[in-house]
């Protein structure tokens, strides 16, 4: 992953996505453009791939144990059937 990959937030990355795909639906592109534009998009959605997966991984639910105490667990999202 480049430089820009790897200090790029989330944000970033969905807004320029965004644009992407903006400039994409216009069909006012070259192929030549419309391929290098298709590619960065690409890269955008792999990086915010990453970042909603690290995120994901850093949420912990709280759970009241049966004492009336709380805890904290890692979160586990449901899986696909």
């Amino acid at each position: 992953m480049s430089q820009e990959g790897k200090e790029m937030e989330f944000e970033a990355a969905l807004k320029k996505l965004e644009d992407i795909v903006g400039h994409l639906e216009t069909g006012d592109l070259s192929l030549e453009a419309a391929l290098k534009q298709y590619e960065e998009g690409v890269r955008m959605a792999d990086i915010c791939s990453k970042r909603l997966s690290e995120a994901q991984k850093r949420v912990e639910i709280l759970i009241k144990t049966g004492a009336g105490k709380f805890k904290t667990v890692p979160f586990e999202p449901k899986k696909k059937k």
